[in-house]
C-alpha cells in the first residue's frame, strides 16, 4: 500500500543526501572526463589532475589552510587511522603516550586500542554529564612522552562541541600534536585549523552533502611540520601519504560540497538551529523526557533525547516507514548495547536505551519537523500506555 506522504529523513548525522549541485559537478568525471589524475602525459590525465587540484583548494578554503596540507582518503575512518597510527609510528622516539576521550567515535577508540597492543599507552579522559572533557584534567594528563591529543570536534551522537581552541592552545604550549575528528563539525559550523591550533583533522564528504567513500585529512606543514608514516603503500600518491588511484569523481564531489558549505553555512545553521529548537521544545512537553548535552555548546542541527520507560528500538521500528532517526552512531547501531557516549555522560543503561538522535539537514522542512513531532509524541504515549496495561 502506498503511503500518503513521503517518509521523513532526520538521520543526517549518519549520512546526508548528495546535494543535486554536487551530483551535477561529479557526472562528467564518470564519462567524458574519466582520466587518471596520475596520468601526466595526455589531456585526460591533465583534466583529472586539474579537477583534483581545484577540489583541494575548495577543501582548504573551508578549513582555512593551504591546499598542500590536504590529502584525499576514502573517508574519515581512514583519515582517523592514518593520523593516529601515522603519528604513533613516526614519533615513537619521543614517546608512546596518546590522550583521547571515552566518548570518541569507534574509529578513534578502536584505533587507539589497536595501538595499545603495539605498545602505546593511552589515557582515556572521562566526560561530565554534558559530554564535555575537563580541560584541566587534559593538561594534567600530558606527560613528557605524550605525542598526541586525539579529541573529536563535535560528538556524532549528541552534537556536543568540545573546547577545541583551548585544547589547541594546550597542545601548542606542551609541544604535543593535536588531532581532531571533525567529521560532524565541518560544513555545519566554522572550522579554522590555524586559529584553533589543530595539527591534523579528519572529515568525510557524505556528512556534508557529498558522496560516500571519499574524505580528507588535513596535515599541518609548518609550525610544526607534521610527518606521518603512511598506512597504504604503492604508487606514492598524495605526496607519499596515501597511495592508491584517486577517486576523481568523489573528490570533485567533496570539493563542490565544501564550496557550497562555505557559501551557505551561516544560513543553514541559523535555519536548522531554529527548527532543532522547535523540535526540542515540543518533545520536552512529553513527560519524563530530557535533552542529553543540553547545557553544552552543540551543533545547530543535532539533538539527542531520552524518553524514560520507552525502548527506543521498539519505538523506531514502529514508525520506520514514516520517520528515519537513530539511537546513536550508525557505525555501531547493529549492536543493542547502550551507547558508550551516553553511558560516559552518566546515563543509566535503561535511560541510554530510551534515547534517540535527530539529525536535521539542509533539505529538512518546517512541515517535516511538525510531522515528526506528532509521530514521536504519539509513539511515546502509545508505548507507555501499552506498558501500563501489561
Amino acid at each position: 500500500m502506498l503511503m500518503d506522504k513521503a517518509p521523513i529523513y532526520l538521520d543526517n548525522n549518519a549520512t546526508t543526501s548528495c546535494d543535486p549541485r554536487v551530483v551535477e559537478a561529479m557526472l562528467p568525471y564518470f564519462s567524458s572526463h574519466f582520466g587518471n589524475a596520475a596520468s601526466r602525459t595526455h589531456l585526460f590525465g591533465w583534466q583529472a589532475e586539474e579537477s583534483v587540484d581545484l577540489a583541494r583548494e575548495q577543501v582548504a578554503a573551508l578549513l582555512g589552510c593551504d591546499k598542500q596540507e590536504i590529502i584525499f582518503t576514502s573517508g574519515a575512518t581512514e583519515s582517523d587511522n592514518l593520523a593516529i597510527k601515522g603519528v604513533f609510528e613516526t614519533y615513537t622516539a619521543k614517546g608512546k603516550h596518546i590522550i583521547t576521550c571515552v566518548a570518541e567515535h569507534s574509529a578513534v577508540l578502536d584505533t587507539c586500542r589497536h595501538l595499545e597492543k603495539l605498545g602505546a599507552e593511552v589515557t582515556y579522559l572521562p566526560v561530565n554529564h554534558d559530554g564535555l572533557i575537563d580541560i584541566a584534567a587534559l593538561e594534567q594528563a600530558i606527560r613528557p612522552d605524550t605525542i598526541l591529543l586525539a579529541i573529536m570536534f563535535a560528538n556524532n551522537e549528541t552534537g556536543v562541541l568540545q573546547p577545541i581552541g583551548e585544547i589547541g592552545a594546550i597542545a601548542k604550549k606542551h609541544q604535543v600534536l593535536f588531532f581532531t575528528d571533525a567529521t560532524q563539525a565541518v560544513g555545519k559550523i566554522p572550522v579554522d585549523v590555524r586559529k584553533l591550533g589543530i595539527d591534523l583533522l579528519a572529515l568525510s564528504a557524505h556528512k556534508m552533502y557529498g558522496p560516500k567513500g571519499v574524505g580528507a585529512l588535513y596535515i599541518r606543514r609548518r609550525d610544526p611540520r607534521v610527518k606521518l608514516v603512511p598506512q597504504l603503500h604503492g604508487g606514492g600518491h598524495e605526496r607519499g601519504n596515501r597511495s592508491g588511484t584517486l577517486n576523481v569523481p568523489g573528490i570533485v564531489g567533496l570539493g563542490k560540497a565544501c564550496q557550497l558549505c562555505s557559501d551557505e553555512l551561516q544560513q543553514d545553521a541559523t535555519r536548522l538551529s531554529g527548527l532543532r529548537d522547535q523540535l526540542e521544545h515540543a518533545l520536552l512537553t512529553v513527560s519524563d523526557s530530557q535533552v542529553n548535552g543540553a547545557n553544552a555548546p552543540r551543533l545547530p542541527q543535532t539533538t539527542n533525547l531520552s524518553f524514560r520507560q520507552v525502548d527506543s528500538q521498539v519505538m523506531m521500528m514502529g514508525f520506520s516507514a514514516e520517520l528515519a532517526i537513530s539511537s546513536g552512531s550508525a557505525c555501531s547501531s547493529a549492536t543493542l548495547e547502550p551507547s558508550h557516549v551516553l553511558r560516559a555522560m552518566g546515563l543509566t543503561d535503561e535511560l541510554a536505551l530510551s534515547s534517540v538522535r535527530f539529525g536535521l539537514g539542509r533539505f529538512t522542512t518546517q512541515a517535516e519537523i511538525d510531522r515528526a513531532i506528532g509521530i514521536i509524541t504519539q509513539a511515546v504515549n502509545k508505548l507507555r500506555q501499552a506498558q501500563a496495561l501489561s
